[in-house]
C-alpha cells in the first residue's frame, strides 16, 4: 500500500474530493497515512495515528517508499510543544511554521530529521515522555482563545474533539478523532464530583447523539472549544455560559480515560 506523510503545517482533509466539500480534519506536520484511493486531483487517505479517513489535495501529498516508511516507524517520536515554531528545509534553507502537537521523528544531535527523503532542521522544544494530569491541564490552557474551526486541530483553529485529541497527544495518549468515538473510551463516572482534572465530559443533542466534548478542570470548570477555546462552568445539567447566562450544552456522560 502506498504511504505518505505531511510536510506542510496543516493539510485540509475533506469529506468528499472537492475544494468546496467540508473540512472534517487536518493532517498536521509529521503525520503519516495510507493511500486508499487515487484520483487525478485527490487522494483518499487513512491516518496512521487514529485511522481517520478523508480526501486531501494530491498537490499537498508527499509519498514514501517502503524503506522511508519503515525508517519513520522505527524513529524515536518527538512532539513539538510550542504554539508555533519554525522548521527549515536543509536543501534550500526556507523556513515555514509548524504548530503545537506536530510530530518531529528521529531528531538527531544537530537537530535535523528526515521526512520521506527530505531533511529538515528544528530547534524548538519537544515532548518525549508521558505527562502528568497537571502538565496535561497546563498544555490545554495553551489553546485558550484559539478560534473554533470545524475540522481544525491547531491553535490557529480547532474544534472540540480536535482540542481534546491534541491535548491528550501532548500528554502522551492517543485517542480517537471525533467526540462520539472518544466517548467510547475509559470508565464512566456517575457524578462530576468523582472526576479529576483531565477527565472528559461529553454532551448530546435532542436526538441523543454525542456532539461535543470538553476537558474537566478543578472546581467544576470545563475547558472546551465553542466559538473559541473557552472556560465555563460545568454542572449536572451541562455547560453554563456566564456570558449568555444559560446552559449551552447538555451533559451526557463523564469519562475517566487516564487511570
Amino acid at each position: 500500500m502506498i504511504k505518505g506523510i505531511s510536510k506542510l503545517s496543516a493539510i485540509p482533509m475533506r469529506l468528499e474530493p472537492s475544494d468546496t466539500s467540508e473540512m472534517v480534519n487536518q493532517v498536521i506536520f509529521g503525520e503519516s497515512y495510507d493511500v486508499l484511493e487515487q484520483r487525478k486531483k485527490w487522494i483518499r487517505i487513512r491516518l496512521h495515528h487514529d485511522r481517520y479517513e478523508g480526501w486531501i489535495d494530491r498537490k499537498q501529498a508527499s509519498f514514501m517508499d517502503d524503506a522511508q516508511a519503515d525508517a519513520l516507524k522505527e524513529a524515536p517520536q518527538r512532539i513539538a510543544s510550542d504554539l508555533i515554531e519554525l522548521v527549515s528545509r536543509k536543501d534550500g534553507g526556507s523556513f515555514f511554521p509548524i504548530f503545537l502537537g506536530s510530530y518531529i521523528p528521529g531528531l538527531d544531535a544537530e537537530n535535523n530529521f528526515e521526512l520521506a527523503g527530505e531533511v529538515f532542521h528544528y530547534n524548538g522544544p519537544t515532548l518525549t515522555k508521558m505527562q502528568s494530569r497537571t502538565e496535561l491541564i497546563e498544555t490545554a490552557f495553551s489553546y485558550l482563545h484559539a478560534p473554533y474551526l470545524w475540522g481544525g486541530r491547531t491553535p490557529a483553529g480547532i474544534d472540540c474533539s480536535g482540542f481534546t485529541q491534541m491535548v491528550y497527544r501532548l500528554a502522551g495518549y492517543q485517542i480517537p478523532r471525533d467526540a462520539y468515538q472518544q466517548a467510547e473510551l475509559g470508565e464512566t463516572l456517575s457524578f462530576i464530583e468523582e472526576s479529576e482534572p483531565g477527565d472528559l465530559a461529553f454532551f448530546d443533542n435532542a436526538e441523543g447523539r454525542i456532539i461535543h466534548v470538553g476537558l474537566i478542570l478543578q472546581d467544576n470548570y470545563i475547558l472546551h472549544a465553542s466559538g473559541k477555546v473557552r472556560l465555563d462552568r460545568l454542572d449536572q445539567s451541562g455547560i453554563f455560559n456566564a456570558e449568555e447566562r444559560q446552559h449551552t450544552h447538555k451533559l451526557r456522560v463523564i469519562k475517566k480515560v487516564i487511570a
